[in-house]
């Protein structure tokens, strides 16, 4: 879909996914074990996929961000660690990615087309937890965003410690509650977070997804302008409907005059080169005011990847 309709996206790769399970001991996590994760280490099959698709990625135009390493959340998760110990945490992910041959020794998968240290420009952290100290740790890595923002309504996008923050944002989901835009918090508004809900459901879950989806784009569509961010894990939660909700809004999207769908590295080129008049025109048209609705009910500590 995304050649039919010439989109890109950011993929966000989690470091230890081209760590074998093996070489675990080679990762030593902030507040935790030497080799511990919340997430699984990968089989050996998971990395031949993982290198081929980082390789078709880059080169059908997407960009490859960071989603760091050990998925670590809530206590001694990201929010609590120092500035030295993201760094850390971002030190190892270059240094996992850039080192899968000599970790894996495979020898029969050709080098990547493309410089870890130079694609890489931007991430999200797990759970959207610990931007503050993560922006201060980032000062020197020649990063241009950051996506870990816990969540805003949708307005023209602003600088943080000198890099873009594009957060999920908040779009309309009946009964004037605000929802997060990724395909978590609408499974866990729907199905309390578990993965495989009530299947009778899954058609209205589905529709209200898109609906969702469809009432944010045309906020700003018929509005401010702004980007709309949308995220999604690729997984098959509640009969893949999250999956289907995204092929069903793309060509409504990515069609329309004036559109782009584009990577956060691609939004990051086209927003460095506007002037600031131009950015404070672009922001004058923002909504003045916030919903005055609820917030969005999911809890983002258990936003899983």
């Amino acid at each position: 879909m995304a050649k039919e309709y010439n989109a890109h996206m950011t993929f966000f790769l989690t470091g230890i996914y081209l760590l074998p399970k093996s070489k675990r001991d080679l990762y030593h996590p902030p507040m935790h074990p030497v080799g511990s994760a919340a997430i699984d280490f990968p089989t050996d099959q998971h990395i031949r996929d993982t290198l081929e698709q980082l390789r078709l990625a880059y080169e059908q135009g997407n960009d490859i961000g960071t989603h760091f390493n050990g998925h670590f959340c809530e206590a001694k998760g990201g929010g609590d660690w120092s500035v030295a110990q993201w760094k850390s945490e971002i030190d190892q992910f270059f240094s996992f990615v850039e080192n899968w041959k000599t970790n894996t020794g495979y020898t029969d998968i050709p080098a990547l087309p493309f410089d870890f240290k130079k694609e890489v420009v931007g991430g999200r952290a797990p759970c959207l937890e610990g931007q503050p100290n993560l922006l201060k740790a980032l000062k020197g890595y020649g990063w241009r965003y950051d996506a870990s923002s816990p969540g805003d309504f949708q307005i023209w996008p602003t600088k943080k410690d000198g890099l873009w923050d594009f957060p999920l944002e908040l779009l309309p989901y009946g009964n004037n509650i605000q929802a997060l835009s990724m395909d978590f918090n609408f499974l866990y508004n729907q199905s309390g977070g578990a993965t495989q809900g009530d299947p009778a459901k899954f058609a209205d879950w589905e529709k209200k997804t898109v609906d969702s989806y469809m009432a944010g784009f045309n906020r700003v569509y018929y509005g401010s302008r702004a980007p709309l961010f949308i995220g999604n894990h690729f997984e098959n939660w509640n009969g893949s409907i999250y999956m289907k909700a995204i092929d069903q809004i793309i060509p409504k999207i990515c069609t329309k005059k004036g559109v782009k769908c584009v990577s956060f590295r691609e939004l990051s080129d086209w927003m460095d080169v506007q002037s600031p008049q131009t950015l404070q025109q672009l922001r004058s048209l923002d909504p003045p005011s916030r919903p005055t609705g609820p917030r969005w009910s999911s809890d983002l500590s258990r936003l899983v990847n």
